[in-house]
């Protein structure tokens, strides 16, 4: 049996540094089992009953050792003051737990806050006078509606998107692909330490890993998972940008783009986004009324009582109410909900069923089902 040492976080970094365990695993492990230290005290052949979950996998998991690289990170980890939000803290942002690979804990330098508001602004690497401009005044007017702006550090419209928020005393939080030990770009060093102060620095990347070419796309999910959209300012057609609003697409956030001079090149990517239906932005106005009852919902879903709900449906059954918090203002597939509650499909056919005779559910084409907004939290 797995003996829990002092480390509260032991048990998350040893099942993830099991080979083979990669964050869909981990969360269909934990959605199961709980906890990461339940999962390391299962059985084999309970293991196995994990969609994913192969005899060879089941008996690594259970042959897994607490190595010493994983006691180093800790030890570093708590030396430089640093913070590590898992899946099942209430510090992890709701949003980034509606895709389908969440990361199973993040390296935090700063505070998360509320991760409600949030909107990615991302753009090339090296923009014209005019996208640096456009991207600063943009992300002023979001602080000024209190929205966070998120972005990636980089060089160009990313720094640009982080300094004009900081500009405008408003918060941002910075998604690198890196680790802590290894700030990138370098040049950006006081920014990173500047983000923190006014919001959050995050990362799911060790600490002494490097700004490797494959990490950006990995990273660029985050970005586009804790935000409810995602705003492209300048890019070339084969832009990393781009792979962040493809990202967000797939996650049913929103897409937006700022067109940009027909005669450059950086205007590629945003001109290509909006002829597939991006919306057009020339500022923040123009997104913020895209998002009125997405906005209402996650506000609301951070200040509301579960005993309010209780009081609005006082005939929620456990199973329910269960349901309830797995569903949220994006459509969710049923095969998705049953794999997420760990309930036969039947079973979790026929909750839908009563929810939505309750009011509280609204299906849509596709076996999709998502909160019905305006029952739950009511029009405003």
């Amino acid at each position: 049996m797995y003996n829990e040492e002092k480390d509260a976080l032991l048990p998350w970094f040893v099942l993830r540094s099991v080979p083979g365990i990669g964050n869909h695993l981990f969360k269909r492990l934990t959605d199961r089992f709980d906890t990461p230290e339940a999962v390391l005290n299962a059985g084999e052949e309970e293991l196995c009953r994990t969609e994913g979950i192969s005899a060879r996998l089941a008996a690594a998991i259970h042959r897994r050792e607490i190595s010493d690289a994983v006691r180093r990170e800790l030890e570093k980890i708590r030396r430089k003051n640093l913070r590590i939000v898992t899946m099942k803290d209430p510090d992890y942002p709701g949003l980034l737990l509606q895709i389908p690979d969440p990361p199973p804990f993040l390296y935090v330098y700063g505070n998360t806050g509320s991760c409600s508001r949030n909107i990615a602004v991302v753009g090339s690497r090296n923009p014209t006078a005019y996208g640096t401009m456009v991207t600063r005044k943009l992300c002023r007017e979001l602080a000024d509606m209190e929205l966070t702006v998120v972005s990636g550090m980089a060089r160009g419209i990313d720094t640009a998107a982080h300094q004009g928020t900081l500009a405008a005393g408003g918060k941002t939080t910075a998604v690198l692909g890196s680790g802590f030990d290894r700030i990138y770009p370098a040049e950006n060093t006081e920014l990173f330490h500047r983000i923190a102060d006014r919001g959050a620095v995050i990362t799911e990347f060790p600490l002494n890993a490097g700004p490797d070419p494959h990490h950006f796309p990995i990273r660029n999910r985050i970005i586009s998972g804790i935000s409810l959209g995602v705003v492209v300012v300048e890019a070339s057609g084969k832009s990393g940008s781009l792979i962040t609003a493809r990202l967000a697409a797939e996650q049913d956030r929103e897409v937006f783009a700022v067109p940009g001079s027909i005669s450059s090149f950086r205007s590629t990517g945003p001109h290509g986004l909006i002829k597939q239906g991006a919306k057009l932005v020339e500022n923040a106005g123009d997104i913020v009324e895209e998002l009125p009852q997405l906005l209402r919902f996650h506000m609301s879903r951070e200040h509301i009582r579960q005993e309010d709900i209780l009081e609005k449906f006082p005939a929620l059954t456990a199973e329910e109410e269960k349901l309830y918090k797995a569903l949220g203002p994006y459509p969710l597939h049923i095969d998705e909900l049953v794999r997420r509650l760990a309930l036969e499909p039947g079973r979790v056919s026929a909750l839908l069923l009563q929810l939505e005779l309750k009011g509280v559910v609204s299906q849509s084409p596709g076996k999709m089902f998502a909160l019905d907004v305006e029952q739950v939290f009511g029009k405003k």
